[in-house]
């Protein structure tokens, strides 16, 4: 694993939760410096890429729902904004 304890909270809990093939998450906070929502130190802003077998045949919005729930505690607090991209 690599980046701080935000970043390995969502890897684990996504790896645990959904199993996926493919999962890569970028903590892209650093272009998001001195904006609303990104506090120092960073680990506020990142992109996800996951693809699983639990996705398949869900719609993107439900694919999505799933992930907010896993995170719903980090989405309320030190995470601003979370880009997410269905892998194919």
């Amino acid at each position: 694993m690599t980046g701080g304890a935000i970043y390995q909270q969502i890897e684990t809990r996504l790896q645990q939760a959904f199993d996926p093939e493919i999962l890569i998450l970028k903590d892209v906070s650093a272009a998001h410096a001195g904006h609303a929502g990104a506090p120092p130190g960073g680990e506020s802003h990142f992109e996800l890429t996951i693809k699983a077998a639990r996705f398949e045949g869900v719609a993107r919005l439900a694919a999505h729902r799933l992930i907010h729930a896993e995170l719903k505690d980090l989405l309320a607090g030190p995470v601003h904004a979370l880009q997410i991209n269905l892998g194919k």
